[in-house]
């Protein structure tokens, strides 16, 4: 065997880990479009239909907490396994639904394994991977992180549309059965460490913190913010957050490891990954909004809008990681940053005339500049870490990525709501000094005051995004791992 063929031996294995964190992924979003299908077949209501994606979201965050302590204990390959078969169960079952609540129990057991996998499939990177090779192996996993997300609406609108809308199931189950054949095979042995017994009260405290907090930010905009449900969910998360930190910080051996914040690099890598998570779902989730409840596009002509951008990014990811492992972090970041802040204010200059061509054009220039700036923090977060350290802080990284995804659509949300009805308060006062009001006017008024909601949305998000320059400018390439590198020869 060359020399080059030995330092790649973990891009095999790396490649078939990408399998679960894709399909993961790639579920979180691919079920959307099939919602009113699943209100017309199951004659259930959209309330009811919701709960479907809703409890996939808080199944996905519940179980994270514990992927590095089970990873330690029972190997990640054995746990990556574990979670490949639970998940293609609960694939099996969706198809199998024969009911609104047999569909949500299935979508359950279907999450619990696809939250275990993207932890998992993260700590694997970092124990096979060689030090010098890491930014590379995570621009591949970033491939993960950006497409599958822009692939969901397109490959289930297609389904929806030409097939069966519960192929958006049934499509896993081949899949995950390959992923789990090829990980017997050609996954390494993970040595396994030696942990005390699960800390009860952070698993406890963890489980009610996420879920509550998760269900607030879900639900808040439709509840109301100070709606009674929304604001006992938010105490209820605060109390639990304050019992889990107490009992981390007490315990030798917690769930996760709070203290590992200590390590300035893994918590500037994380600010930052927090903040600019609001620029890049500023464009995942509202520019689909605007194509689809603005323009009157179906979810497949939507998919195929926003697919460009996310197949640039992928393509880039690995080249970006190679540059990674050349020139560290911080300028990947700080250029990434940047951009990612001036695409995001393209979109500020959208309106009803925009033509499709350019807003995919503007989508591209995002995906350029997301992949710069998501591949260098979420490589500095983990390349800062040892491998004895990597299976929580995984684990707390994919914490910080959910909670900021759902705390930034929230918050834009409800930012747009309150401008979108100033808007058409100032409009339709406008009309009402110019003369009478007509039914037509008053759809005008509709369309126009949501287009300039969205324009402040973007323009928001854009301002937010520059703030990650502040952590960015602190992150730098870290040293040799103190415990020593993942031994590749193991890797048959």
């Amino acid at each position: 065997m060359t020399e080059t063929q030995n330092k790649n031996k973990w891009v095999v294995p790396i490649l078939i880990a990408l399998i679960g964190g894709f399909m993961s992924i790639l579920d979180s979003s691919i079920v959307n479009v099939a919602i009113s299908k699943m209100i017309e077949v199951y004659h259930a209501s959209y309330s009811q239909i919701e709960w479907v994606v809703t409890v996939y979201m808080l199944a996905l965050g519940v179980v994270i907490p514990f992927s590095g302590w089970a990873g330690d204990k029972y190997g990640y390959k054995n746990l990556y396994i574990f979670a490949m078969i639970m998940f293609t169960i609960g694939s099996l079952l969706c198809t199998l639904s024969w009911s609104v609540n047999t569909l949500i129990v299935s979508r359950v057991i279907q999450a619990l394994g696809g939250g275990l996998l993207m932890p998992t499939m993260m700590t694997m990177v970092k124990k096979i991977v060689p030090k010098k090779s890491f930014g590379t192996a995570m621009g591949v996993v970033g491939v993960a992180l950006l497409i599958a997300p822009a692939l969901g609406p397109t490959i289930g609108g297609y389904l929806v549309e030409y097939a069966d809308w519960k192929w958006i199931f049934t499509i896993n189950i081949p899949i995950g059965v390959i992923g789990i054949i090829l990980s017997i095979l050609f996954l390494p042995k993970f040595e396994r460490v030696k942990v005390n017994k699960l800390d009860i009260g952070g698993a406890i405290t963890s489980v009610i913190m996420l879920f509550t907090l998760l269900l607030a930010l879900s639900k808040g905009s439709a509840w109301g913010w100070t709606s009674s449900k929304t604001l006992l969910l938010l105490l209820i998360s605060i109390i639990a957050f304050a019992a889990f930190l107490f009992f981390e910080l007490k315990l030798r051996n917690p769930l996760l490891n709070l203290r590992i914040f200590k390590n300035r690099n893994f918590t500037a890598a994380n600010i930052t990954t927090f903040i600019t998570t609001v620029g890049l779902f500023s464009g995942i989730f509202f520019v689909p909004l605007f194509l689809q409840n603005i323009k009157g596009l179906g979810a497949l002509d939507t998919g195929l809008i926003m697919l460009p951008g996310a197949l640039v990014s992928g393509l880039l990811m690995p080249l970006i990681g190679k540059l990674y492992d050349k020139i560290g972090p911080k300028p990947l970041a700080i250029f990434g940053i940047i951009t990612l802040s001036y695409t995001t204010f393209l979109f500020h200059n959208m309106n009803l005339t925009t033509s499709n061509t350019t807003i995919a054009f503007w989508m591209v220039l995002r995906g350029i500049s997301m992949s710069f700036a998501a591949v260098s923090a979420q490589a500095a977060s983990l390349d800062s870490v040892s491998n004895k350290e990597v299976g929580g802080a995984t684990a707390i990284s994919n914490i910080i990525s959910r909670v900021s995804g759902a705390l930034g659509i929230a918050a834009l949300t409800s930012i747009l709501i309150d401008r979108v009805t100033h808007h058409a308060t100032e409009l339709a006062m406008t009309l009402a000094q110019s003369g009478a009001r007509t039914t037509a006017q008053a759809t005008q008024i509709t369309a126009i005051s949501n287009v300039q909601g969205l324009n402040d949305i973007f323009m928001i998000a854009s301002c937010l995004t520059l703030v990650g320059l502040i952590p960015a400018l602190f992150l730098k390439k870290s040293g040799p791992d103190k415990v020593g590198e993942f031994n590749t020869e193991s890797i048959a």
